[in-house]
């Protein structure tokens, strides 16, 4: 087995400044003379015994599914669903909210198929900006969301599980903070093992919690009908009386909203192992969206036909309140669903994290080892492995709150630029195949969404979250212009590179094994 000794943060096969990125199997639009075949196929199936080392496509369409519902729907309907009925005042106007939140999610993601089919590699929001605007905001973007957005997500994700597992166990007194912290990186340590042992095994995790998720959904939504047909619907007709008039707070709400909804575009992240993916795709986003817009929808009206709006916003776990309602001696059944709900959502969370990582270390916007995959088990561990350690960093503080109304104004500017990116294409590559194309309006709609989405907080509530993102974002030039533009590199990086190969038993991508 050959090992690679150089290093810097230009990646072992890296786009040099000015080239575009190459997609698995194919030439990406702007690679034309570029090497072809050194990726596989994106019809799929296994490499044959002399192909390089790589990413296998065993996510099918069961899998896809499963892991944009299982991201999207984590504790936060089982939680906190209050945050949107807080802000918008009535129960009618949070309702219309929650519907116009799935659709703009599926709008978008719909923009993201479009995005996906026409260039089938992974890494979402990195290789398109990579493709239309070229390495400086493709690393900007990579900058954020690997050293912040996704290892706080995991963060976040894990504490919300390790708070309501510790509390399942405790009686009267508040569950001690380290316990909390404690459990929370053991969870991500799990499901980092989970995913750097198999892509098989995380899929099947990920298909099991998904599943346990909706099942219980669906016994939330069957108690809610159960009440609504006894007559319990003098909440619901309350409708939009006392609905906020602030354009700050629906902006806010729509946040709420969107937190609940965010990880509609997680299957781009994974497109080099999807299997068939111009079918796969937009079939999984086409079931998934307006599947978890359904269940937030009713949830929330079954939470109505069970409680007051006033009941619902002074309840710390929502479905546990429902729970000891309605289902009785199964109420224990509800901390449970929270837990199931988290953890897959943490698996999800994880799986997609490690692939962007790895895609932005491959085109030299991250350290070259972080681009290796182990060499039996085909799984990215470096760039898995690094996501978690980060996340174990911000389990310290566990201050949730922050964490979230940064990643909300820092995920709408990134989601803007998706849409901008393929406004540009649409002009830049008009004769590259698009195999689904959506109208025009669409990108333009969710651009301008996204804009509101993040001047308009700014303008009504100035929080230091939005300079703190403003200022992070910058401070990525300082990384950028030296290791990226004029690609120097680190003094002691090509041992430790050596060091970790040797360790984690991974190899670059473009390594043929032994026979």
């Amino acid at each position: 087995m050959q090992y690679k000794h150089g290093f810097s943060l230009q990646g072992h096969d890296g786009v040099r400044m000015g080239e575009s990125v190459r997609g698995r199997g194919q030439s990406v639009p702007g690679s034309e003379g570029q090497t072809e075949g050194k990726y596989p196929s994106v019809e799929g199936g296994k490499p044959a015994p002399n192909d390089p080392v790589n990413l296998e496509r065993r996510v099918g369409l069961l899998s896809g599914v499963a892991l944009i519902v299982g991201t999207m729907i984590g504790s936060g309907i089982f939680v906190s669903p209050k945050g949107l009925l807080e802000r918008t005042g009535s129960v009618g106007l949070s309702l219309v909210i929650w519907a116009l939140c799935g659709g703009l999610s599926l709008l978008g993601a719909l923009c993201y198929v479009e995005l996906g089919c026409m260039i089938p590699t992974s890494g979402a929001e990195h290789t398109y900006f990579l493709v239309a605007f070229g390495h400086l905001p493709a690393f900007l973007f990579a900058w954020v969301s690997i050293i912040i957005l996704k290892p706080a997500m995991l963060a976040i994700i894990c504490l919300s599980f390790s708070k309501y597992l510790v509390e399942a166990f405790s009686t009267d007194c508040e569950p001690p903070r380290m316990a909390i912290q404690l459990l929370g990186g053991l969870t991500i340590v799990l499901i980092t093992f989970i995913n750097s042992y198999s892509v098989t095994l995380a899929t099947k995790v990920q298909n099991i919690f998904t599943a346990a998720k909706l099942v219980a959904i669906l016994i939330i939504v069957i108690g809610g009908i159960i009440k609504l047909a006894q007559g319990n619907t003098k909440y619901l007709a309350r409708g939009f009386e006392g609905s906020t008039t602030s354009i700050g707070d629906v902006a806010t709400a729509f946040y709420s909203g969107l937190w609940a909804y965010d990880g509609w575009n997680n299957l781009n992240y994974v497109t080099e192992e999807l299997k068939k993916p111009y079918t796969n795709l937009p079939r999984a986003i086409m079931i998934g969206l307006p599947l978890v817009t359904i269940c937030y929808l009713l949830v929330n009206i079954s939470y109505l036909a069970v409680m007051s709006p006033e009941e619902l916003l002074s309840s710390e776990t929502v479905a546990v309140t429902f729970g000891n309602r309605v289902l009785g001696w199964a109420a224990f059944f509800m901390p449970l669903a929270v837990c199931l709900s988290t953890f897959g959502a943490a698996n999800g969370t994880a799986f997609t994290s490690g692939r962007l990582c790895f895609v932005a270390a491959r085109e030299g916007h991250m350290v070259d080892v972080l681009s290796y995959v182990h060499i039996k088990k085909l799984t990215p561990s470096p760039a898995l492995i690094f996501n978690a350690l980060i996340a174990l960093v911000m389990v310290i503080p566990s201050d949730i709150a922050s964490l979230i109304d940064f990643f909300s104004f820092t995920a709408w500017i990134f989601y803007g630029g998706a849409m901008a990116a393929l406004l540009i294409m649409r002009r830049t590559m008009k004769d590259t195949p698009r195999p689904y194309k959506v109208p025009i309006f669409i990108p333009v709609l969710v651009l301008i969404i996204s804009i509101y989405l993040v001047i308009g907080p700014i303008i009504d509530s100035p929080k230091f979250e939005y300079l703190y993102a403003t200022l992070f974002i910058l401070a990525g030039l300082v990384f950028y212009f030296p290791f990226v533009y004029f690609k120097k590199s680190v003094p002691g990086m090509v041992y430790l590179t050596t060091f970790l190969q040797l360790l984690l038993q991974v190899v670059p991508t473009d390594i043929i094994p032994d026979a």
